[in-house]
């Protein structure tokens, strides 16, 4: 089940909602109604894996008893979380690597052996990520043991944050979970969230994957892609990954604000960046803090006596940022391109005594700005490019063709009409991805009237959404693959 789903919005929420505050008032009740519709989301299109997230979250929560047990012992307690990050990583390996890996064995190898085809539990490498943090937090003292399984339960498998995240650490909402304050004012802009997130992903992503799917299914070798088509493909995934994801992420952040839950912001305009640092720090924030804080700090950041050093940390992060989103060589590819990048700006920047590369060029040069922020788009642009293509081969034979270096014409009547259909959308897409439309809101929320008006075209706008989703077959959504 998905948020942008008939059967969500005119079904399972309005239950949910129903049976929270109309139903049940006591903060047990209303925990158990949570518990047992996050379980049934889960299993809505899940049945067979259900049990992989019930163990998941038994396990963690034994493994989480113990480790507060023998915290002051190290001679258990290290052990404990070693195993621990076995059991989970293992069954993370087992569902999601062990195809790629075998496959890859047999081709290295020669050896014919049988490669097993076993599909992935939808949201596994989020609620992995959320049970792995619970430990650790827990050992590294930062949070009390949760002593309730069924609250452990509820952090692991609510249903706004399940399936694509953003990934919730539990010092953030553990006091949430037992005692938070439900009020006209979080409600309201729970919807309000949840609309703006539905529209992103209806109105926007959703008719950007046609014409990213176009290009991306073309073939220059008897002129389909074109060089302004590659372009014009690569641009519109470049869209299409942004809205789809943050407007998940909008939709669940407002979830849970419905629930008198806060989650973190998870997308701060990433496409507004000046380097490819501050893209990361921008970008799947909550995924970027995991690795930072469970990965990198652990072995030593940038707080190390060498570049050397340094640059072998970022190359663990980020070959496990690309492995952690897919099993294909493509991901790890594409993992490393930011790797090299944000390698090479954090030398660059502590070479010179600086905060950031861009600090260090300002003071050179003021109006080198615009020269990063095209740089950092032009690299974004084509590390999406890896991420969409379904194979290495195919994603440097498409950026091939970007160049003109595949044989192919620079443009056709084809690519002509397709930019036509779809230059007002793209408009509207490149101001999206900026401040300007949020702060004009904010603006108008200071008035009565202006609260009129805001309320009004998230009105239309929700109706026009709600139309496009039940007219609509084709709606795919992307992070549903990690």
């Amino acid at each position: 089940m998905v948020f942008s789903s008939s059967i969500f919005v005119f079904l399972f929420l309005p239950c949910v909602l129903l049976l929270y505050y109309v139903v049940f008032r006591k903060r047990l009740a209303r925990n158990i109604v949570l518990l047992i519709m996050s379980l049934l989301f889960y299993s809505w299109g899940e049945r067979r894996y259900i049990v992989i997230l019930c163990a998941s979250i038994f396990a963690n929560y034994f493994f989480a008893l113990l480790v507060d047990r023998y915290r002051d012992n190290a001679k258990i307690s290290k052990p404990l979380i070693v195993f621990m990050l076995i059991v989970n990583l293992g069954i993370l390996f087992v569902f999601k690597y062990l195809g790629f890996t075998a496959s890859t064995f047999v081709l290295l190898t020669g050896i014919d052996m049988i490669v097993p085809q076993i599909a992935l539990p939808i949201g596994i490498s989020f609620f992995t990520f959320h049970a792995i943090s619970y430990v650790i937090d827990i050992y590294r003292g930062h949070v009390p043991v949760q002593k309730n399984l069924f609250l452990v339960a509820l952090y692991i498998s609510f249903f706004p944050q399940l399936v694509a995240g953003p990934i919730i650490r539990y010092n953030t909402i553990a006091d949430q979970l037992e005692e938070r304050n439900e009020s006209f004012q979080d409600f309201s802009y729970g919807c309000f969230r949840f609309i703006i997130g539905l529209c992103k992903k209806i109105l926007i992503a959703n008719q950007l994957a046609l014409l990213a799917d176009n290009a991306f299914s073309a073939n220059a070798g008897n002129g389909e892609l074109t060089v302004s088509l590659a372009w014009l493909g690569a641009i519109a995934y470049t869209f299409q990954i942004y809205f789809d994801f943050s407007g998940y992420s909008d939709m669940a952040i407002g979830l849970g604000r419905m629930f008198g839950f806060h989650f973190l912001e998870n997308f701060n305009y990433p496409y507004i960046s000046k380097t490819i640092t501050e893209f990361w720090r921008r970008w799947h924030i909550s995924l970027g803090l995991w690795f930072r804080d469970y990965v990198y700090f652990p072995l030593g950041g940038s707080r190390v006596d060498s570049n050397f050093r340094m640059v072998g940390n970022l190359f663990v992060v980020w070959l496990l940022t690309g492995i952690w989103h897919g099993a294909s060589t493509s991901f790890v590819a594409w993992g490393l391109l930011y790797f090299f990048f944000i390698a090479l700006e954090k030398m660059i920047a502590r070479g010179k005594r600086a905060d950031s590369i861009v600090s260090y060029c300002e003071r050179q040069n003021p109006q080198v700005k615009i020269f990063l922020h095209i740089y950092t788009i032009l690299v974004v642009v084509f590390g999406w490019v890896l991420f969409r293509a379904p194979s290495l081969p195919l994603a440097v034979d498409f950026l091939r063709s970007m160049f003109g270096l595949a044989g192919n014409m620079f443009t056709s009547n084809q690519t002509i009409f397709q930019f036509n259909e779809n230059i007002m959308i793209l408009i509207v897409a490149v101001v999206l991805c900026t401040p300007l439309v949020s702060q004009m809101f904010n603006r108008i929320s200071k008035s009565g009237a202006g609260q009129i008006v805001k309320t009004v075209l998230l009105s239309v706008l929700f109706v026009f959404a709600i139309t496009n989703m039940v007219k609509e077959t084709y709606n795919p959504f992307i992070y549903f693959n990690f």
